[in-house]
């Protein structure tokens, strides 16, 4: 499958920049598109461009390792449908078109490839409505197509899957238009079918301002989708967000992991000084574990060794907190033993579900919705552990491992209950 990519504007409300080559989240919006339209079996790309910048885009293929062909628009101030009509000799069959500007989601794409004609969104979060292009549908196919529409029924999203039939649409109107017309009114003239993609992230980028909203877009869009814990899903990830829109173009993802990590210890050193202040930090630690995860999606630089050693340094930063918050707290060899099945069952909550990924291959969280709704996951904990050291007393830390000892190793167990239910009965719990 081929994927014809439109890139021929003059970018003129970008200071005359090719907008495909834009970075958002320091990666160029043609990146984006091309990284991802492959990753779901796109094998040949087909960009379509002007003279200017065709040397800019030759490079960056180069750069990036993409293999395209570059097709030159000799008159880019004609209309896109005009731009469109010259890949005609270059796919067969079924192809993906896109625009260079427009800046897709992971999930949006993977939801878009597998429909048909325009792909449209009927609850648009990411742009702004008074610039977006609207459809009017009937009888699932698109009936009215433009800017100023005053009745429509969803928004065009700049990504097409057409087949080769639409050339003689282009056809038709390069010999009554001279080749001067918008792919608007491709569209309208074929009377495309309409696969509505609601709410997921996408945006285009027109202006300067249309580049901050993308930004927006990547991040709050890069939020890990199963696995978080209550505290995550209300607290941390409003915050750790609004972090990350902020750092996306400023660091990398490398660097907040080591950040977080030298905090997660310093709370843990200063259990020995002050627990309440141990716990605030403990918990702004917790906070800024999900910022480096949401700068490797956003800046699609996610890997397996980086999710793998997050991992490890979690367990470092729990397993050095609570045996110093044991050290510096507890006095009693029975509270030394219930501190250390606390600590057990913290450092076992997370192994038990990496390794169902390792023995079974599946992430657990996805396939077995219950463990989503047991608490005991290291945010709650952590959170549980601040609110406990903010008025510490030898009781309440007594109470606080003898809490972390309870549910962690019950959270094991049914674990282990509910693996067992899927592996002996496989269907989705």
């Amino acid at each position: 499958m081929e994927a014809v990519i439109l890139a021929a504007g003059l970018g003129s409300r970008m200071g005359g920049k090719p907008k495909g080559l834009l970075k958002v989240a320091r990666r160029e919006i043609l990146y984006r598109t091309m990284k991802l339209l492959r990753s779901r079996g796109i094998e040949r790309f087909i960009i379509v461009t002007n003279e200017r910048y065709a040397p800019l885009y030759r490079e960056f293929l180069e750069r990036h390792g993409f293999e395209a062909d570059l097709v030159i628009n000799p008159e880019p101030e004609k209309g896109n449908g005009h731009s469109l009509h010259l890949a005609k000799d270059y796919v067969s069959g079924r192809f993906v078109l896109v625009m260079s500007d427009h800046v897709y989601s992971e999930a949006f794409v993977g939801a878009a490839i597998e429909g048909n004609g325009l792909i449209a969104d009927r609850m648009p979060r990411w742009i702004d409505l008074g610039e977006a292009t609207k459809v009017k549908v009937k009888d699932g196919r698109v009936e009215q197509i433009g800017k100023n529409l005053e009745d429509w029924d969803a928004v065009d999203t700049g990504f097409f899957v057409l087949d080769e039939g639409i050339f003689e649409i282009t056809e038709e109107l390069e010999n009554e238009k001279n080749g001067d017309y918008s792919l608007s009114e491709v569209v309208e003239r074929a009377k495309l079918p309409v696969t509505f993609v609601d709410g997921l992230g996408w945006t285009d980028v027109d202006t300067p301002k249309d580049l901050k909203r993308a930004r927006k877009m990547l991040v709050f869009t890069a939020v890990k989708g199963t696995g978080d814990g209550f505290i995550s899903r209300h607290l941390n990830r409003k915050i750790s967000t609004r972090i990350s829109y902020f750092l996306v173009e400023r660091t990398t993802p490398n660097r907040m992991t080591v950040v977080t990590f030298v905090l997660g210890i310093l709370s843990a050193l200063l259990t020995l000084v002050s627990l309440p202040l141990a716990g605030i930090l403990y918990q702004l630690s917790s906070i800024l574990d999900g910022v480096d995860g949401e700068l490797a999606r956003a800046q699609m630089r996610t890997s397996r060794f980086g999710g793998y050693i997050d991992s490890l340094l979690d367990r470092y930063v729990d397993g050095t907190f609570l045996a110093l918050l044991a050290y510096s707290a507890l006095r009693e060899p029975l509270w030394y033993l219930i501190a250390l099945l606390a600590l057990l069952g913290s450092v076992m909550v997370s192994y038990s579900t990496e390794r169902f990924k390792a023995a079974y291959g599946e992430d657990a969280y996805s396939c077995i919705s219950a463990l989503r709704m047991i608490p005991g996951k290291r945010d709650e904990r952590i959170f549980l552990t601040m609110l406990f050291l903010l008025y510490p007393g030898n009781v309440s830390i007594k109470v606080l491992f003898l809490l972390l000892a309870i549910l962690t190793n019950i959270r094991v167990a049914l674990t282990a209950y509910f693996v067992h239910k899927k592996v002996s009965y496989p269907k989705t719990i």
